[in-house]
Formats: structure tokens, sequence, C-alpha cells
């Protein structure tokens, strides 16, 4: 069992392409059932003053993996 404080710490790469996609900093919860339904982490663009980072949304569905210190993914 994971805590959600943990995820922060595991790096996101994508097994599709060999990508690492940084590490997560949201997640998407469903707020009935409380399960996790997306993995967030920081797109391209770096972090500026006064502007909204956009990040890249995993579905629950795309992660295959969960390691010690990673987590794997599979996005097209």
């Amino acid at each position: 069992m994971f805590r959600a404080s943990d995820f922060k710490y595991k790096e996101v790469i994508n097994i599709a392409d060999g990508q690492c996609l940084g590490f997560v900093f949201d997640m998407e919860l469903d707020e009935e059932t409380g399960k996790i339904e997306s993995l967030v982490v920081p797109g391209r663009e770096k972090v500026k003053f006064f502007h909204k980072v956009d990040g890249i949304v995993i579905p629950w569905t795309c992660i295959k993996k969960f390691g010690e210190d990673t987590i794997l993914v599979d996005l097209p």
C-alpha cells in the first residue's frame, strides 16, 4: 500500500518511448469512491511567476508498474 505522499518521490517513465516524464505533483481522485483516477506530472513548460503550470495527466489505466523509485506508464 502506498501513501499519497509517496508518489511525489517516484519518477514517472513512459515505457512506450523511454522518456522520463518527471515526478508526480498531483493526482485526481473519484470523490465518491476515493480511488485514484489519474496522476499528474509537470508539462514541458518551465515554471514562471504568475503562470499556471499545466501537467501531463496519466490515466490510472495507463499505469503498468510501481517500482521502489519509479512508476512505469504506457502513454502513446
